[in-house]
Order: C-alpha cells, then structure tokens, then sequence
C-alpha cells in the first residue's frame, strides 16, 4: 500500500475512529451508572469533590496571558534586537517564547491552585 492509498484512507479513518472512541467512552460510563443502579447505590454520590470554585477558568487564563506576553516579547525582540542579523523571519523565537511563556503561566496557576487548596483544608 503506497502513500497515496494512505491519504485517501485517512480522511475516512479518522473521524471514526473519534466516533467509536467517544461511543465507547460514553457506552462504559452507562454500563457502570447501570450497574450503581442494580446494587442499590447511588451514582450522583460517586463524583469528586469541588474545591468550591473552578481552576479550568485561571489555569487557561494565565496560559493565554503568557503566550501573549512571549508572543508580544519574541515580535519586540525579532524587530529590534535581531533585524541587524538576518533579513527574513525568526519563526524559532516565535514558538520559543510562546512556549516559555506559556509554561510560566501554567506553572503560576499551579502554584495558585496548589496555595488555595492549602488554605481551604
């Protein structure tokens, strides 16, 4: 099978492959509520507790603040520091700093999360 054979299965295998991965997922949850269900427990009782406010918000609150910020930082430094050296694009400091920035972010939203849980216990 050459490559071009390839390709044109690919658009086919992919969304079901989603659909049966996502199928199965929900399918199993059902299965296991069901089973809760025929030994007399409750399934609502087998959640997580919260912490009483919700982490997703921040946590990719200050991951978009820090790639804007490296973003913004690699565009000062590409068009100042580094337009004496080359005379097309750095795409390197780009995705360097996008990426530094970004991580610097989600390493603050832990260390928040992570300080908040302690105040709460």
């Amino acid at each position: 099978m050459g490559a071009q054979e390839l390709g044109v299965l690919i658009p086919i295998l992919v969304p079901i492959s989603m659909f049966t991965m996502v199928f199965g997922i929900v399918y199993l949850r059902n299965r296991e509520r069901m089973a809760m269900i025929e030994r007399g427990m409750d399934p609502r009782l087998n959640k997580p507790k919260s912490s009483g406010y919700n982490t997703y918000t921040l946590t990719w609150g200050l991951l978009l603040i820090g790639a804007g910020v490296g973003l913004f930082l690699a565009y000062l430094l590409d068009h100042t520091a580094f337009s004496t050296f080359r005379e097309d694009d750095n795409p390197a400091i780009y995705f360097a700093l996008i990426a530094i920035f970004g991580g610097a972010g989600l390493f603050l939203a832990y260390r928040i999360e992570k300080k908040d849980t302690k105040e709460i216990e």
